[in-house]
């Protein structure tokens, strides 16, 4: 998956300016999924825009800089479809704790036990996040397509985050006896 294709999926739902990705979307919805920073957000609206996949807008604004609205075109829906269409390879995740684990013989039980808790406490609050973006999602009396398909991504991220925190506690176990 590539933020290009998930700007597109962004000015897709409607038209936002750089800012208004950021915020609303990369720091609220889309923070366990797909995080970026604003700087990264930008360059890809340039390339986007390059690639005449979107255009921008400029609002002027007399009492604050201009905003510069971004919306995608219909060649950006073209090739957003095309990869909403494509299986994507499984990703190649990156787990420090893993690799930490994978070597932790080295230490005694009683170090590795602070360390699995740390990460069984950061799990929690995840987990509470993802709860709080189920819940919100579910106030809709009727759920919209997008909201059904939000739904789906949320539940699995929660179930996700539950099952790490069924093994660190069993990992927790296994450690003290």
């Amino acid at each position: 998956m590539s933020l290009a294709h998930v700007i597109l999926g962004l000015l897709q739902q409607q038209e936002r300016t750089g800012y208004d990705l950021k915020t609303e979307c990369f720091n609220q919805c889309l923070a366990h999924l797909w995080p970026a920073d604003q700087a990264q957000i930008y360059r890809t609206l340039d390339k986007l825009e390059a690639q005449g996949w979107i255009v921008c807008t400029v609002q002027i604004q007399h009492d604050r800089p201009n905003r510069k609205v971004y919306q995608i075109t219909d060649a950006g829906v073209a090739e957003l479809t095309q990869w909403l269409q494509t299986h994507q390879p499984l990703p190649i995740l990156r787990e420090p704790l893993l690799a930490q684990l994978h070597f932790a013989a080295l230490l005694p039980n009683e170090a590795i036990i602070p360390l699995l808790e740390q990460e069984l406490e950061a799990r929690r609050e995840k987990l509470a996040e993802c709860e709080a973006l189920a819940a919100s999602s579910l106030e809709a009396p009727v759920a919209s397509r997008e909201q059904k398909m939000h739904r789906l991504v949320v539940e699995l991220v929660t179930r996700r985050e539950q099952t790490y925190l069924d093994w660190l506690h069993d990992a927790i176990e296994t450690l003290r006896s």
